[in-house]
């Protein structure tokens, strides 16, 4: 979490935001991502890990908040009061960590927990539609599979499911039944919502990460490296190794 004045480029996941103001950055390290500095800049940083967090109560903010939404917008743009308070946390934390408080772990947590609050309180993630029929219900829940999915972490845990008949099983509905309601809910075939999801992951892999083309495939469910070039190509144009190198 990264409270911060300056001008820089965030790339998170398939987003690209320019900053330009005091904003709250939480970044997820499981979302491939890179921040370029572009002028000088200030703030705070609190770097922690999950298993940082105990309880029940806490883990269910986080799970709820930017920091575990690899779709979720990881920018909160701040104005002066929202900054001061913010920054009055982050001082705090620094005093806690400095001082001989016997719990100060769990200050920390729960200066962390009042950040997270806070960023929330500001920008509130979407709320999921409410079901208005059975077609919007099954396309929501469909929706939270194909997103759960994401991001992927390595070729020893490769993509499950990569197609609408995968997803039918795993919703417990017919695949024609599944079909017919994302088509009437989004316009837009299954198939073709799960091609764009992958493809996003793929795009956010080469550009973020070192690993090779190869474990990238093996990675989002391709059996054979060639399979993934081709499907790349067809769904963006180009190829995994020219779209990495830039050349487009």
């Amino acid at each position: 979490m990264v409270l911060v004045t300056g001008s820089m480029t965030i790339s998170y996941g398939d987003q690209t935001i320019e900053v330009n103001d005091t904003c709250l950055i939480l970044l997820n390290p499981r979302v491939p991502h890179s921040v370029v500095h572009r002028a000088e800049r200030r703030g705070y940083a609190c770097v922690f890990s999950e298993a940082f967090i105990a309880g029940r109560e806490r883990k269910r903010l986080l799970q709820g908040s930017p920091l575990m939404r690899s779709g979720a917008v990881p920018v909160v743009y701040l104005n002066a009061e929202q900054a001061a308070f913010i920054s009055g946390v982050y001082e705090r934390m620094l005093a806690v960590y400095r001082g001989e408080y016997p719990q100060r772990s769990e200050l920390l947590k729960t200066c962390i927990e009042l950040i997270v609050h806070e960023a929330l309180t500001i920008q509130p993630l979407p709320h999921p539609p409410t079901p208005g029929n059975a077609a919007t219900r099954i396309t929501h829940l469909f929706m939270e599979m194909l997103e759960r999915q994401f991001p992927i972490e390595s070729a020893d845990a490769p993509l499950k499911r990569r197609t609408p008949q995968d997803f039918a099983e795993g919703l417990s509905v017919h695949v024609n039944y599944l079909n017919r309601s994302i088509k009437e809910v989004t316009g837009k075939p299954t198939s073709a919502l799960i091609a764009e999801r992958i493809t996003a992951e793929a795009k956010a892999l080469l550009q973020h990460t070192d690993s090779g083309i190869a474990d990238i495939a093996y990675s989002l469910g391709f059996d054979y490296p060639t399979y993934f070039n081709n499907y790349f190509k067809r769904m963006t144009g180009t190829t995994p190794k020219a779209f990495r190198t830039g050349k487009v």
